[in-house]
């Protein structure tokens, strides 16, 4: 039974270093296109708007607690 474990691993850390050494296909066909300078601006835009929300929410807060006392 251990040596169908230590077998099961081996594989497992064979298939793990064969995936790593493939290129992905998709971000080489993006930068390609130029398309990733669309996905890097939606995902700041996304993390501007998160952040925005997150300082609102505080300030609103804040002013919540200066009125309790």
């Amino acid at each position: 039974m251990r040596k169908l474990i230590a077998l099961f691993m081996l594989l497992l850390i064979s298939f793990s270093t064969f995936a790593q050494t493939e290129q992905p296909e998709m971000a080489d066909a993006m930068r390609s296109n130029g398309k990733i300078y669309v996905v890097v601006v939606v995902c700041l835009v996304i993390l501007l708007g998160l952040v925005g929300y997150v300082f609102r929410i505080d300030r609103r807060l804040s002013k919540l607690e200066q009125k309790k006392d």
